[in-house]
């Protein structure tokens, strides 16, 4: 294995120090685009959890709630109990088909707008403005000497990723109890030491990843880079630097003189380095440190337009397109590049699994019931030669109000039941019990059949709720009496 020395025997260091990115501020249609979408994406996080939801005196009135105590998840008139973890697993396949699907269409979008790795990054790059100055006034100071100016710089601008930071991790804590019970708690000193905790490490993590690490967490922590490659083609848009029509390079020819000296439009500015939020420079080509947030066309664009140039030179384009326009040729439409076969089967599959989801949310069922045999004894012999099996069966409520609730067994011929809070004097083929709203109850149920049958007999315990709204429910069971195999 060769060694890392050059050729006068010197060894080179295999390590290469960060050059921190200072992107410069710039606008534009996709800059306009992420500021956006930046706000959008934090006032959903920081405000959810304290919008209110009306289900009723029995249950919670927070939006949207993670009730790890009660194990319900709420989301405005949605309610999903830990059974139905399947409608979390169905929002996760359509969120991972999204992606795909986002992703073959144009690239790793997701990426440059929405992740939270880059919302929160370039909500701390805009403290880093407001506080030192635009990029060369952050490069200068990152130079300069450490004075009471760029100590008092640093301390006012850490301290505002801080409180940036202490709000991102006390936010993410509101979505597991209720928002302003939780945040007094807090004030107060009362809260649990694991919510205390939490806050602590959330807010040390987004300090770090969003104030220091930053294009890092991008080019070298996120698997995504890696995985996209097998969603990409040919006729996905990326942002492309046209390298057919911005080279030779030059730096302040005049227009008049490109054709003559053959000379591309790229005038060597830099600007799209100078935006990029990861340090790249989009002009090598496709890269792992392209986010696809689109800062480089803004820029280039506007550079474009002062040197009376047609804009475009960095778009978004396919490789395909590319290929097409060196040659003379013409771009495909945006609409046919999005509406492909390929995105149309993610789109297919996405929308299926979303639809499939509604209906099992619409026709499912606010009652369940469930049954299990007691094996000791299996069975117990009365005194007027009936056989008794107890069973425990588990009722489930799962509206936001108590119910009336009426068990019956069907299939088991001359069969009575009861419960062990009365005696057999009040058996029959059915009782009645009340369970408690967004609850499961708990019942010992006694089944006494005739002796002289079959030593197993199926049947079933079916629950039907006694309001308005019904609903029932049955699952199978085995009476078993003596001479049973066991």
């Amino acid at each position: 294995m060769a060694s890392p020395e050059d050729l006068t025997g010197v060894e080179k260091s295999l390590y290469a120090k960060r050059e921190p990115v200072c992107p410069k501020a710039v606008d534009g249609k996709f800059r306009r685009l992420k500021w956006l979408i930046m706000a959008v994406t934090l006032a959903i996080y920081y405000v959810t959890p304290w919008l209110r939801w009306d289900r009723g005196p029995y249950a919670p009135d927070q939006a949207v709630l993670v009730d790890l105590a009660h194990r319900r998840f709420y989301m405005f008139g949605i309610e999903i109990w830990p059974h139905e973890f399947y409608y979390v697993a169905g929002l996760l396949i359509m969120a991972g088909i999204g992606l795909f699907l986002v992703t073959s269409v144009v690239g790793r979008a997701w990426c440059g707008y929405a992740c939270p790795q880059t919302v929160w990054t370039d909500l701390f790059q805009h403290v880093d403005r407001l506080v030192e100055g635009d990029r060369n006034a952050q490069m200068r100071l990152a130079k300069a000497p450490w004075t009471a100016s760029k100590i008092g710089k640093r301390a006012l601008k850490y301290a505002i990723f801080l409180l940036i930071s202490l709000a991102t991790g006390g936010a993410w804590i509101f979505y597991f109890a209720d928002a302003p019970t939780l945040a007094h708690d807090l004030m107060a000193g009362d809260a649990a030491d694991v919510a205390y905790a939490t806050v602590g490490v959330l807010t040390a993590t987004t300090f770090v990843l969003g104030g220091f690490l930053r294009e890092q967490v991008c080019i070298y922590m996120c698997p995504w880079p890696r995985i996209q490659t097998a969603m990409l083609d040919e006729r996905s848009l990326l942002v492309t630097y046209k390298e057919w029509r911005g080279e030779p390079r030059h730096r302040g020819t005049k227009k008049a003189s490109l054709a003559d000296l053959e000379l591309g439009d790229c005038i060597d500015c830099y600007q799209c380095v100078s935006v990029c939020p990861t340090g790249i420079d989009i002009r090598e080509g496709p890269q792992i440190g392209c986010i696809t947030c689109a800062l480089c066309i803004d820029a280039c664009d506007k550079v474009m337009a002062q040197i009376g140039r047609p804009r475009g030179l960095i778009d978004y384009a396919t490789l395909e397109d590319c290929r097409a326009e060196a040659q003379g040729g013409e771009a495909t439409p945006v609409l046919k590049t999005i509406l492909r076969p390929r995105t149309l089967i993610y789109f297919a599959i996405w929308i299926s699994v979303g639809l499939a989801m509604l209906f099992a949310l619409g026709e499912r069922t606010r009652v369940d019931i469930s049954a299990q045999p007691e094996r000791n004894p299996v069975y117990v012999l009365l005194s007027d030669g009936a056989v008794r099996n107890s069973f425990t069966v588990k009722i489930r409520n799962m509206q936001a109000r108590p119910r009336e609730m009426e068990v019956a067994i069907t299939g088991l011929a001359g069969a009575a039941i009861w419960t062990d809070a009365g005696g057999r004097e009040r058996a029959g083929a059915t009782l009645v019990t009340n369970v408690p709203p967004d609850a499961l109850a708990k019942l010992r149920i006694f089944v006494a059949a005739p002796s002289g049958g079959e030593t197993r007999d199926e049947f079933s315990f079916t629950v039907r709720a006694l309001d308005a709204d019904g609903g029932s429910d049955s699952v199978d069971a085995v009476f078993e009496r003596p001479g049973t195999e066991r």
